[in-house]
């Protein structure tokens, strides 16, 4: 389990990428990079890092369900998940 201020970042991060999306592209089509160099070091959107949404797990991360692989597997066997089931054959 991460750390709660690790997943608070990362929340952070991505608020400020929305924030500056627009702002950024416009500077881009520009060709301004002194302009994009003065915008917040966080709302690049390469800096953003995906995470479980329940534990905050960066590693193992599945990006169609929005967790990491191991809470998959938790929720897939107790049926959390609609048309997720156990492969037997």
């Amino acid at each position: 389990m991460a750390k709660e201020s690790i997943k608070a970042r990362e929340v952070k991060r991505k608020k400020l990428v929305d924030k500056y999306a627009a702002k950024r592209e416009e500077l881009k089509a520009a060709g301004d990079y002194v302009g994009l160099q003065k915008l917040p070091k966080n709302s690049c959107p390469v800096r953003l890092h995906n995470r479980c949404k329940l534990t905050g797990r960066p590693k193992g991360y599945m990006r169609q369900f929005g967790v990491s692989r191991i809470d998959f597997r938790f929720m897939a066997l107790n049926g959390l998940i609609p048309g997720v089931t156990k492969a037997s054959w």
